[in-house]
């Protein structure tokens, strides 16, 4: 496999509670202060951006070592540092925030099921997790939160606001949440639930009909490690169909190894992503010779499309093998590295940042679709999917011979 398969796995993707993974164990125990001190050391050396915020980095090396006495006073020294690199994806994650990370990864979550992360300062949604409680109470990607249980978030980190929204099975939460367009801003009371991630499903949305002959595909995550696998048997099982809608919408991002497999599937030998390191070391990963389908292909994004989704979306689209429909994605081209800790703690970092095909940097800036189509708050509340019957008007097109350069 490439080399990046060698890798344990990178994730890629805001919050949702993971995204982009190495996962290296250091076996040595250390006293609280080396805790600290190996937090910074990592970072001196993997941080995508060498000048740290353009700060003296070796300021911090020593500044607490005769106030820490506790892990917990570590905590408190470590997550000062961190923010100070002003990366909202970099970050520390003690024993407790450490284990959620890895549960979301083997499947299964106790929250509303809701990704989260920071976009010019504001706690925003990502997007609601499919049949959540988050999603059945109507939130959407885009939407910012400014309160938590009636405190505001103002300057809240994803981390603490992740921890106040997660809670015990059967309890609820308040979220008031302003939507752009839209006055005056909502209070949505949601109760927590067990959340099983669902990575892939067939299921078409409600209201809107598919002709048998055209594949429908929800990927939802890249996260679990089967979801490539499954996604294959799928292609494999419709192979007779005229074409696949691969539906990203609200996908915030998971393993990078699951977007560069599934975009395997439809490249031969065409450049999938490149990562540039903080060195500005260019790795270039390219498909395989071959493909799974050469049947027409579209793909649907939103404002929720995030990460692996805007890899996966962004390979499509400079090769010239799909049609990209739908809105804006939301424009996350950073990779992190998570590093466990001692105590059971880790830390995740930002080493890399991507580059589609084209060498086009999508960071704060998304991928931009082919067709537009919004997605309104009228559309929503009739249950009138307006992206989705685009896709399946332009496949019926390309079926019918028209090129995807011609949308």
């Amino acid at each position: 496999m490439r080399n990046i398969m060698k890798k344990s796995a990178i994730l890629m993707g805001a919050f949702v509670l993971v995204f982009g993974w190495i996962v290296k164990n250091n076996v040595f125990a250390y006293s609280p202060v080396d805790l600290y001190d190996n937090v910074w050391r990592l970072v001196n050396s993997k941080f995508v951006d060498q000048t740290n915020n353009s700060q003296d980095w070796s300021k911090w090396r020593h500044k607490y070592d005769s106030k820490i006495q506790t892990n917990e006073d570590a905590y408190v020294a470590i997550n000062t540092m961190i923010a100070s690199l002003n990366d909202p994806y970099t970050k520390f994650l003690d024993p407790k925030e450490f284990a959620e990370e890895t549960s979301s990864i083997k499947g299964s979550l106790k929250g509303i099921g809701i990704q989260i992360g920071v976009k010019d300062g504001k706690l925003m949604v990502i997007a609601p997790i499919e049949d959540t409680p988050a999603e059945k109470a109507g939130l959407l990607a885009d939407d910012e939160i400014l309160e938590i249980d009636g405190v505001s978030t103002k300057g809240i980190t994803v981390d603490k606001a992740a921890d106040k929204i997660r809670g015990k099975e059967g309890t609820q939460v308040k979220l008031l949440i302003k939507r752009k367009d839209v006055t005056p801003n909502k209070l949505y009371t949601i109760t927590r639930a067990e959340i099983e991630i669902k990575s892939i499903s067939q299921k078409v949305p409600a209201e809107t009909k598919i002709p048998d002959d055209i594949a429908y595909i929800r990927l939802s995550s890249f996260i679990s490690r089967n979801a490539a696998n499954e996604f294959a048997q799928i292609l494999n099982a419709n192979k007779n169909k005229k074409g696949f809608i691969v539906d990203l919408r609200s996908n915030p991002g998971g393993l990078l190894t699951n977007a560069i497999y599934i975009s395997d599937m439809f490249l031969d030998g065409k450049v999938i992503v490149s990562t540039v390191d903080r060195d500005g070391y260019k790795e270039t990963q390219k498909a395989n010779r071959g493909v799974m389908t050469n049947k027409p292909l579209v793909v649907l994004i939103n404002k929720g499309s995030a990460s692996a989704s805007e890899i996966f979306s962004g390979a499509m689209k400079d090769n010239g093998r799909a049609v990209i429909v739908g809105e804006q994605s939301f424009g996350k081209g950073l990779v992190q590295e998570v590093n466990k800790l001692p105590y059971d703690a880790g830390i995740n970092i930002t080493i890399q940042k991507y580059l589609t095909p084209n060498g086009t940097d999508i960071n704060k800036k998304g991928i931009t679709p082919d067709v537009v189509v919004e997605l309104t708050e009228e559309n929503v509340k009739n249950k009138d999917d307006v992206q989705l019957k685009k896709a399946v008007e332009i496949l019926e097109e390309m079926a019918a011979g028209k090129s995807v350069a011609s949308f």
